[in-house]
């Protein structure tokens, strides 16, 4: 127990049937935890649903851009706006946070809820943002700063679980109880919600798949795997195999030129052999990361995200190629392109205030 704080059971329940602990420290700040889940609020006496609020606005933190979006309680959009990120100055992306966010209210007349995306997560043990790549956030209680900023409580979950919120609420995994939503862009991440709320783990991690190793390795992924390490500083994670910069990566080493996804893609589309090759590769890769997924989680749809969800041909091609991965040979689990699109991660940041 931390010295200063008193630990108050509270009485209601989650869908999950767990319950939360409170810890109230002298300041008068409320932490909230539950499964590896940290909230923080600025009074003990706020509500932590969105009951009473008539807008929900979400916030999504990326390393060169910031974004916010207002949403009605029917997930209508009531307004958007993005700003450049400040980057490598916590005190200023702070300080641009709450300008959305009161440019948000001023322009619709309403306050809000917050919910905010980073790419990084909370850490359960410290209350502090770990594992971001926009690295100036790492070591900082961001949640709690900008909730004392916002006056009132903040919620804060991994970019890769926004778009698992985002498509469970309303989107390609809306009606299905366990969603697993896949970013293959520049990285590799991944997100899990959970009856269309975040589960984030016991470590603030779940869902990181990009950082295991690839699994059923062969003779050309060692190859391949021997050109670069993994900026985690592992070597063979999944990331370096079936993110987008994977694919160009896997292009140049076969044709020694370097070339844009989309432009390998159209190449593809015109009957360029090497294309072809990259991209069965690339068929094979995902297969096997997925059918990984699905032994561990089994989740009830995948659901695509990032620059290579927009290849169509992996709808018709990878669902086939999971099943020799699956224990058993048997896998219909959908596989679905997000279709909230760049949007979903910060309408998941809105629904991080669920419906009440």
């Amino acid at each position: 127990m931390m010295r200063g704080h008193c630990a108050v059971r509270i009485a209601s329940r989650y869908d999950n049937g767990s319950c939360c602990v409170a810890l109230m420290p002298s300041r008068g700040n409320l932490i909230v935890r539950r499964t590896g889940c940290i909230i923080r609020g600025m009074k003990a006496e706020r509500k932590s649903t969105a009951e009473g609020d008539s807008m929900r606005i979400g916030i999504d933190l990326g390393g060169t851009k910031i974004e916010v979006i207002a949403l009605s309680n029917e997930g209508q959009e009531l307004f958007r706006k993005r700003t450049d990120t400040p980057r490598f100055d916590y005190q200023q992306t702070l300080q641009a946070i709450a300008g959305l966010v009161h440019d948000a209210e001023a322009a619709t007349g309403e306050t809000g809820t917050v919910g905010v995306g980073i790419p990084g997560t909370l850490s359960p043990v410290t209350g502090r943002v770990k594992n971001a790549n926009s690295v100036w956030l790492n070591g900082q209680p961001f949640d709690a700063d900008l909730s004392a900023l916002l006056q009132r409580e903040v919620r804060v979950a991994n970019d890769a679980n926004c778009l698992a919120v985002s498509e469970a609420v309303d989107g390609a995994g809306a009606g299905f109880p366990v969603v697993f939503a896949v970013i293959i862009g520049t990285g590799c991440g991944a997100g899990i919600a959970l009856n269309g709320q975040v589960h984030s783990g016991g470590n603030g991690v779940a869902g990181e798949w990009g950082h295991n190793p690839l699994p059923w390795q062969d003779e050309a992924d060692r190859l391949f795997k021997g050109m670069a390490d993994c900026y985690c500083g592992k070597h063979g994670c999944t990331e370096l195999f079936i993110s987008g910069t994977g694919f160009m990566a896997d292009y140049t080493a076969l044709t020694g030129e370097v070339c844009k996804g989309a432009e390998i893609i159209r190449r593809l589309s015109q009957g360029d052999l090497p294309a072809e090759q990259v991209m069965v590769n690339y068929e094979q890769r995902l297969a096997k990361a997925l059918g990984q997924v699905v032994n561990m989680l089994d989740p009830d749809v995948i659901v695509l995200g990032g620059g290579m969800s927009n290849v169509d041909r992996l709808y018709q091609t990878v669902p086939s190629l999971i099943r020799s991965r699956v224990f058993g040979g048997e896998c219909d689990t959908p596989i679905r392109k997000a279709v909230h699109g760049d949007s979903s991660g910060v309408r998941g940041a809105a629904w991080l205030w669920p419906k009440a």
